[in-house]
């Protein structure tokens, strides 16, 4: 026979209501009766009936968050501390990889993975807002990123324009005239490419140095991308003396990739980065990057997703919050 909530308030001598609380995290219990019911808990091999609970009380306590990429250095390190974040108010996450897959991100907004879940962070790439307003239903939702900025959805982002016209600047101010950018084209101005895109044409435009589109080179936000597009540059002729991955991993390939042609770093061509993901740290010489407010990215969504579920923020309008950012000046360019 099945163990039941009843079994364990007797094992533990404490009410059946105390035994509810504990299951559901309820914060005032007195750290000597939570532990007896936990006792009770693993002794008895109680199992709670999530499915049961959630039904009574129109709440999983479960989060859903969606994004496109889990082996991206940036979002593998803001799921994590998304998760971090949940647990500190009781709630557990499940993970999406939508693969900016468009059927993947509808899929999301909709059946059971929407069920499972009182809440959803979400990053979507391919779809856009109508298409996410006609089946957001009516559960709170929260956009990550600045695919979508629209007033009808909340929205916790960063300063990408702000950020990277910072870098640029510093890049500047240490004498460098010719800075590549890699992972955009020259056309760009919408999108995180081309809001970061933007933030360096403003750099320099205050600067009064040209724009020149030939440091402009495209490619994928990967490793071996940004090994590839600054060999496309030597090999080009294209002269420059300092590149800006308008990513973490972009620019860790480039600075690979001018290591092993025997172009010193920094002495020679500065690098740059944007993200400050863990590895920049740890790059030999280690990068200097954008840091774009990744703690605050995380706390921010979490709060204003939670006071949504519980009806403390009840705006009509979409709630939008951009996270401060600080530039990591490591030995990449000093």
């Amino acid at each position: 026979m099945a163990v039941t909530m009843n079994d364990v308030a007797k094992a533990a001598g404490v009410s059946l209501k105390t035994v509810s609380n504990v299951l559901n995290n309820y914060e005032f219990i007195r750290p000597a009766t939570k532990q007896r019911v936990e006792d009770a808990i693993a002794e008895l091999g109680y199992e709670a009936n999530l499915t049961a609970r959630s039904l009574r009380s129109g709440k999983t306590s479960m989060l859903g968050l969606v994004l496109s990429d889990l082996s991206a250095p940036y979002y593998a390190e803001l799921a994590s501390k998304l998760m971090d974040a949940a647990t500190k108010h009781g709630y557990r996450v499940l993970v999406e990889q939508s693969a900016a897959d468009s059927g993947a991100e509808l899929n999301a907004l909709q059946g059971p993975f929407r069920q499972l879940t009182d809440g959803l962070l979400f990053t979507p790439l391919s779809i856009g807002a109508d298409a996410i307003a006609q089946r957001a239903g009516t559960k709170p939702l929260v956009m990550l990123g600045e695919h979508i900025v629209d007033p009808r959805f909340d929205l916790v982002t960063m300063k990408n324009e702000e950020a990277a016209a910072a870098l640029t600047s510093h890049l500047l101010a240490g004498g460098r005239r010719r800075i590549a950018v890699i992972g955009a084209t020259a056309e760009e101005s919408t999108g995180t490419a081309g809001l970061r895109l933007n933030g360096y044409r403003a750099a320099l435009k205050k600067a009064g140095i040209p724009f020149d589109p030939a440091l402009i080179a495209p490619g994928e936000w990967r490793r071996d991308a940004g090994a590839a597009a600054v060999a496309g540059l030597l090999e080009a002729g294209v002269e420059f003396d300092a590149v800006f991955g308008l990513n973490d991993v972009l620019a860790l390939g480039a600075l690979h990739e001018l290591l092993i042609r025997g172009v010193r770093v920094p002495q020679d061509v500065a690098v740059a980065g944007f993200d400050d993901v863990d590895e920049a740290r740890f790059a030999s010489p280690s990068l200097t990057t954008v840091s774009p407010g990744m703690d605050e990215i995380a706390e921010r969504s979490m709060a204003l997703l939670l006071d949504r579920i519980a009806g403390r923020e009840t705006a009509d309008a979409g709630v939008h919050v951009e996270a401060e950012f600080q530039l990591r000046i490591r030995e990449s360019a000093p």
